[in-house]
């Protein structure tokens, strides 16, 4: 009999901190406590170990809980065991002392979780112990892998199927983040089911935008898209473990910090490497598909496949970790068709005809997915069997592009004569290699630079190039082959419309968007029970507790989630609690965790509010950290909003500074909003007062310094320092705007370079570089301008 609304929410707030279940949430787990089977969609970040946690507790006995996630079992314990609940794993980690000690405790009645994987699941022994155990419930996570429909088939999946006919009187839970009808239908078969509830959540997330950019240039719009997120968290996912290595390696010289993520390290240093991404100690983790099940992280805010995922359920998955705190968030896809080869060789490896096929279709879906021109979100929920109202979500790049009659009559021309001469047995990209002259090696074997049509494309780039062979496909004038060798061939009603020398206009969408629209709004951050973050938290006081977080969780030796998540930290920053009832009421603190560490946080509370109260010299920046004079000298530039900000934060209005707090309330903004106005404004005042940064370096600019005039190069510097790249060249600045006689010829490109880049620093100014690097193109970075600036300002002055 299922226990009473007051009771379970009595539990759900006592052992995890929460007031309300997430929509959906309770009638799974009334389910579970009603003795029934139950399969379990729900998108990553919706709350699925709730559904099985609470009803271990209300139940009583034990559940056994199904994971493939050998290296995060330890983790998911420890998160249980510090709200008071008694949990425990066996795997292959443990020694045979320890592995027969949780047995013991586990017979005594004395464990309510019990995590373990498929391969021990599976093993005669470990299932006669099971019926040692007075078990409750099964709870299979990841359930998707019993299926050879799915995106990730394990074998050792299948044999579940033993663990239901021993145990058929046992309720069992499938769980997954994602599965198609085909998939839903074939884990009910694998497991016996035999019709029970599915609880499909939507799979809409408004707050992602889905974006699709071609992998040509790839390497710079990445770097573009992290710019713009600057020290948030960001996974990028690669092909292969090489990619992954290579890739952060260059990312971090770069000037942000990556690490490599992938299953051919050893336990140990995953799990460091998973710790110092969720703890925020390194913004960006390049990983394969080995990394994200399991990850407690909610405020990633870039998701990127920087190659082409092998199925739908893998990418929609993948994508799904970024915004799990309900805020906007950018999901990325550098397609390219030519990545089909690399799939295709594992896929043609697979002994099994029907798994051979299977993983062929998903690979095409994937494919039509970078293909799309219609829009993305309304493809992704059509694939999982949701809908969507209308044809446009607003959040995709599709539909927030603009769109323009182009005519595109030469241009097609060329294009349908190029794919002629070169055989009409190549695909789009390899047919504009040839229209625009590369220099490439397989251009040249082919001798298709000999051909008429090489290099005579000057006025369309690749990417207008493949729009506009996207369009005569819409149109009928080109035809795109079927499987994993996409060549494209002129159909007869394009041979016809060359011959008649008619016109053609194309309705084409553009890069960017003239006048790019509003996000869509989306609803406040949840936390996993749906109770509301509000967003407008105090980010000061969030680093402050996030440190305590940090050094409670290395004292216990486990990950920081564990402490409190994310979610929970921005309440107590939202909150800002100064006892114990206040505290307790912040979602996702509960009894356990209030007695364990609620007088240390409380007392970070206590302090920083203290500090920031009115009238405190901390209220506001002392003159030591940016010279007052300099803001006056050049408040009259910056825009009406920025120099309020500054007037008050400073007191340059004769009165006395402004707490943020204060400004807030006057202005109508968050604390949050106007201490990144503030931020932006003090960049300008420190770009536009360049000659009056004459202070003493400090000990750590001398170092650089020291290390530039000995000829080490900005890379090596942050090698040996244990520094960013920016961070850095932060110092190069720092030290030339001191006055301080350094050579930088050695960092400094070529000569040609330099003077493309000075010619349009004088074009666009130096005092914004986005401007002029839009003047050069992507084959030039921030770092390089930065540089180029640095001495071209100097040597003017």
């Amino acid at each position: 009999m299922a226990a009473p609304s007051e009771n379970l929410l009595r539990l759900l707030k006592q052992r995890f901190g929460y007031d309300e279940f997430r929509p959906g949430q309770e009638p799974i787990i009334r389910n579970a406590l009603a003795g029934r089977h139950g399969l379990v969609v729900m998108p990553t970040g919706g709350g699925k170990s709730l559904c099985y946690q609470l009803p271990a507790l209300a139940r009583g006995g034990l559940t056994l809980v199904v994971s493939p996630l050998i290296a995060l079992m330890k983790d998911q314990v420890d998160s249980l065991r510090a709200n008071g609940i008694s949990a425990e794993f066996l795997n292959s980690s443990l020694d045979h002392a320890t592995t027969a000690a949780v047995a013991r405790h586990a017979q005594a009645g004395d464990v309510r979780l019990l995590y373990a994987a498929p391969e021990r699941v599976t093993m005669p022994g470990f299932r006669r112990f099971l019926h040692t155990l007075d078990l409750r419930l099964i709870a299979i996570d990841e359930a998707h892998c019993i299926s050879e429909w799915g995106h990730d088939f394990r074998p050792d999946y299948r044999a579940l199927s033993e663990l239901r006919r021993e145990f058929p009187d046992t309720p069992v839970m499938a769980l997954t983040a994602t599965a198609t009808a085909r998939v839903r239908q074939d884990i009910v078969e694998q497991l016996a089911l035999n019709d029970c509830p599915q609880f499909v959540s939507g799979f809409d997330r408004s707050n992602l935008t889905y974006r699709v950019q071609p992998r040509a240039g790839a390497w710079d719009a990445l770097l573009a898209r992290l710019e713009e997120r600057k020290g948030q968290s960001a996974i990028v996912y690669c092909f292969s473990r090489k990619e992954t290595e290579e890739l952060a390696e260059r990312l971090t010289a770069s000037g942000h910090p990556t690490v490599a993520y992938h299953a051919g390290l050893d336990a140990d240093m995953r799990r460091v490497t998973q710790e110092r991404f969720i703890d925020g100690e390194v913004p960006v983790v390049a990983a394969t598909i080995a990394f994200g099940m399991g990850i407690d992280k909610p405020d990633i805010r870039l998701v990127v496949h920087y190659t082409l995922p092998k199925s739908i359920e893998g990418y929609y998955q993948e994508t799904g970790r970024a915004g799990r705190d309900g805020r906007p968030s950018d999901c990325v896809l550098f397609f390219s068709e030519g990545d089909q080869r690399k799939h295709n060789y594992f896929i043609n490896r697979l002994a099994d005809a029907d798994r051979r096929g299977a993983a062929q279709q998903q690979l095409r879906q994937m494919v039509d997915y970078g293909r799309l021109n219609t829009c993305r979100r309304k493809y992704l929920l059509a694939y999982f069997g949701d809908a969507m109202a209308g044809d446009a979500c607003a959040n995709c790049d599709v539909c927030r592009a603009e769109r323009k009659p182009v005519d595109v009559t030469l241009v097609a021309q060329k294009l349908l004569s190029a794919v002629i001469r070169t055989g009409e047995r190549f695909g789009i990209a390899h047919v504009n290699d040839v229209l625009l002259g590369s220099g490439k090696q397989r251009v040249k074997e082919l001798e298709h630079d000999k051909l008429s049509v090489f290099g005579i494309v000057d006025d369309y780039d690749r990417n207008g190039l493949r729009r506009t062979a996207e369009g005569l496909i819409e149109k009928g004038l080109l035809h795109r082959a079927d499987g994993p060798y996409a060549t494209i061939s002129v159909t007869p009603a394009g041979r016809e419309w060359l011959r008649s020398r008619g016109s053609l206009t194309l309705e084409l969408r553009a890069d960017e968007p003239a006048d790019q629209p509003e996000r869509p709004k989306t609803p406040s951050a949840k936390s996993v029970t749906g109770g509301a973050i509000l967003p407008e938290f105090d980010p000061g006081l969030f680093e402050k507790l996030r440190a305590l977080r940090r050094q409670l969780a290395d004292e216990q030796g486990a990950p920081a989630f564990v402490v409190f998540n994310d979610a929970t930290l921005r309440g107590l920053a939202t909150a800002q609690p100064t006892d114990r009832p206040a505290m307790l009421a912040v979602p996702g603190v509960g009894p356990a965790k209030l007695e364990r560490y609620g007088e240390a946080f409380l007392a970070v509370i206590r302090g920083y509010l203290d500090r920031m109260s009115p009238g405190n010299a901390v209220a506001a920046p002392s003159p030591d950290q940016l010279a007052l004079n300099q803001i006056k000298a050049v408040l009259h530039t910056l825009d009406e909003r920025e120099a309020t900000v500054l007037r008050l934060r400073y007191g340059l209005d004769g009165d006395s500074p402004r707490t943020l707090a204060e400004i807030g309330r006057r202005l109508g903004l968050s604390r949050e909003r106007i201490r990144q106005i503030e931020e932006k404004a003090l960049k300008k005042v420190e770009r536009r007062s360049r000659s009056a940064d004459d202070k003493p370096l400090g000990d750590t600019h001398t170092l650089t310094l020291q290390l530039l005039q000995q000829g080490l190069t900005i890379a090596e510097i942050a090698v040996e320092r244990d520094l960013s790249s920016a961070t850095v060249l932060d110092h190069v600045e720092r030290i030339v705007k001191s006055g301080k006689n350094v050579n930088l010829n050695h960092l400094l490109p070529s000569p040609e370079r330099m003077e493309r880049i000075q010619a349009a620093l004088r074009a666009a100014g130096p005092e914004r570089l986005a401007p002029v690097k839009e003047l050069l193109g992507d084959d030039y970075s921030y770092d390089e301008l930065r540089l180029v600036r640095l001495a071209y300002v100097e040597a003017k002055t």
